[in-house]
């Protein structure tokens, strides 16, 4: 398999780029309560300068209620004052923009709280001018739900409300209201909202559950979902065909880009979980443009083999539409640890494959670290996932615990005890532990985002797979004159691989171990990065 890089003058920046994931609750706590905030992200910005990301994605700072975590938004244009405010906001920017590094905003458009003002107001009557900024609806006869649609969360997507007698609709927690994207007014107030942010100088927006934003016309019910097992979770009893993923999604998608565009080179990243060919849609046309990155999630879910990542390469990148640019992403806010699920050893070879692909790679704060899973004792649990839905494994808590930067009292991240618990390890897991070992997860990840600033070939390069036999799976990337080639090992036995003639006496950069194999041989849980000499 052959990828070309496209080539289109100067690339936008975000092309060469890796973003980096801070959940604000968890990155630093500068006010002794406990809990993340922007003074504490603005402290350790030094950190994340010297790690060698370009590019910082925040997970929700609106004012919120917190019933989701500030998945919930009461306020589009405001800060939550557990994070800080508009001047604290316009300080970490500024200091930001002052390190060379760009800033990207969690935009949560398909729903707001129950305790924003628009639905405060919605609710209030049936015939008030808000009532249809939120999707309202008479019982069904029985006086059920007014169809089968579930909820993301778990139960019923529909919650009665006694005052009007209605329902209206929350593809999450009844906290998180639909907002009605048929109507023109919420579509004009939302788009102010993008106008907000990007006039207080952002750089572009990360876009939460972006295909789920606009339902189909009369809300038929779902059908049934034919592979449900029980254990899945409840909204896996449907198929969610008529709750999300319309076609006019790609007008709003457009809309927004339309907007970003006004502002120069900024950049949207769309959270769109569908299979490939639908994901690939959000790219947009020529015409009309989507968003720029719709989020890659084929990673998280990913046999670990060479075969099927090698398959799963090949299918994304037959799948990009002409110009469009891939991305890759390993961890999130809403996933479990890479480490957790792989073990350190093969985090360290997920590391290198993030890392060396084509495309705009993601990283989620703590994965540079190596932190597994995290013991979530009872009682301190606090997704509302888990919470609503307990003994199924859909808890979140170990994906957010707090960042542990040195062996002080509560890792150096608050003075009090955090808001979660820190990982098991954090003792010996820390920022400053691995920041003095040259074999640490850390210091790993630092070298691979070197080599992505120093090869061009490595961020903006072609991609060609060679090899996915015996668990090794080898790939090369190149740019102009610089070839490099990446070989990894996916298993816990030595094994061999094919180097190709013209890298025979090629130059290593890089190995995942600190004692590196032979060439066309690798230890267990090794990968390398080779440079062809005569560059």
């Amino acid at each position: 398999m052959g990828i070309q890089a496209e080539e289109h003058g100067i690339r936008p920046w975000w092309e060469s780029a890796v973003i980096y994931q801070i959940y604000p609750r968890s990155f630093q706590d500068s006010d002794g309560d406990g809990i993340g905030d922007l003074d504490g992200i603005r402290c350790r910005l030094d950190y994340v300068q010297k790690l060698g990301v370009d590019a910082i994605w925040l997970s929700p700072i609106f004012p919120s209620p917190m019933a989701d975590f500030g998945y919930d938004v009461s306020d589009y244009c405001g800060i939550e004052p557990m994070f800080g405010d508009l001047a604290s906001f316009d300080a970490l920017l500024a200091d930001i923009h002052a390190r060379g590094l760009k800033l990207l905003l969690d935009f949560v458009p398909n729903h707001s709280s129950t305790l924003h003002p628009w639905f405060v107001e919605s609710r209030s009557s049936r015939d008030n001018p808000k009532r249809d900024w939120y999707i309202w609806r008479d019982p069904a006869p029985g006086d059920g739900p007014p169809n089968n649609w579930t909820s993301d969360m778990g139960g019923a997507a529909w919650e009665f409300d006694a005052l009007t007698g209605q329902y209206y609709l929350h593809t999450f927690l009844k906290e998180q209201a639909d907002l009605n994207w048929r109507n023109p007014d919420v579509r004009a107030a939302m788009l102010d909202v993008l106008r907000f942010w990007f006039g207080r100088g952002i750089d572009g927006f990360r876009i939460d559950v972006l295909w789920h934003c606009i339902k189909a016309q009369g809300l038929p019910d779902n059908p049934p979902n034919p592979d449900y097992r029980p254990g899945m979770g409840e909204k896996f009893l449907v198929l969610q065909t008529n709750s999300a993923d319309q076609p006019e999604i790609h007008d709003i998608a457009h809309a927004f880009r339309q907007i970003a565009d006004q502002y120069g080179e900024r950049l949207l990243v769309g959270e769109i979980v569908l299979p490939l060919p639908k994901l690939m849609t959000y790219y947009g046309t020529p015409d009309r443009p989507g968003v720029q990155l719709p989020f890659n999630f084929l990673l998280l879910d990913a046999p670990w083999n060479a075969h099927s990542l090698a398959r799963i390469i090949a299918d994304y990148e037959a799948a990009l539409p002409h110009g469009g640019w891939p991305n890759w992403v390993l961890g999130s806010h809403d996933a479990p640890r890479i480490a957790g699920k792989l073990g350190e050893a093969q985090a360290r070879v997920a590391a290198m494959l993030l890392l060396t692909l084509r495309g705009t790679p993601t990283l989620y704060q703590g994965d540079e670290l190596g932190i597994g899973r995290v013991t979530i004792p009872p009682g301190r649990e606090r997704d509302p996932q888990d919470l609503r839905q307990p003994g199924l494994g859909l808890g979140r808590d170990g994906g957010r615990t707090p960042m542990p930067w040195d062996d002080s009292a509560h890792a150096g991240f608050s003075a009090t005890e955090p808001w979660l618990p820190l990982n098991d390890d954090w003792l010996v897991r820390n920022v400053a532990v691995q920041t003095q070992d040259a074999r640490s997860m850390l210091s790993l990840y630092r070298a691979l985002l070197a080599l992505r600033r120093e090869y061009r070939a490595l961020s903006v390069g072609d991609i060609r797979v060679l090899s996915s036999d015996t668990d090794v799976l080898v790939y090369e990337r190149g740019h102009e004159s610089e070839r490099i080639l990446v070989a990894l090992n996916l298993c816990e036995q030595p094994r061999s691989f094919a180097l190709p003639e013209d890298f025979a006496g090629a130059h290593r950069l890089l190995s995942t171990l600190d004692s590196p194999s032979l060439p066309g041989t690798l230890a267990p849980n090794e990968g390398v990065i080779l440079r062809l000499e005569n560059m």
